[in-house]
């Protein structure tokens, strides 16, 4: 659930934080996004949530510009 995470939280802004995100989808929000993450507050548990939805989802990478 994006509630969890507050950087997925504040990229879901539209989106109802307690109805869960596919992963995929999650993948697809941090990577279209990411200019907008704040990477010095990334709690471990969400840099956790990214990667594994790097290695599920993105052959391992995380595409961010």
């Amino acid at each position: 659930m994006p509630a969890e995470f507050p950087e997925l939280a504040m990229l879901a802004w539209n989106r109802n934080p307690e109805r869960p995100i596919p992963g995929e989808e999650a993948l697809a929000l941090y990577e279209r996004n990411w200019r907008h993450v704040d990477k010095d507050h990334l709690t471990l548990r969400e840099a956790e949530l990214i990667h594994e939805l790097a290695e599920e989802f993105g052959n391992g990478y995380l595409l961010a510009s």
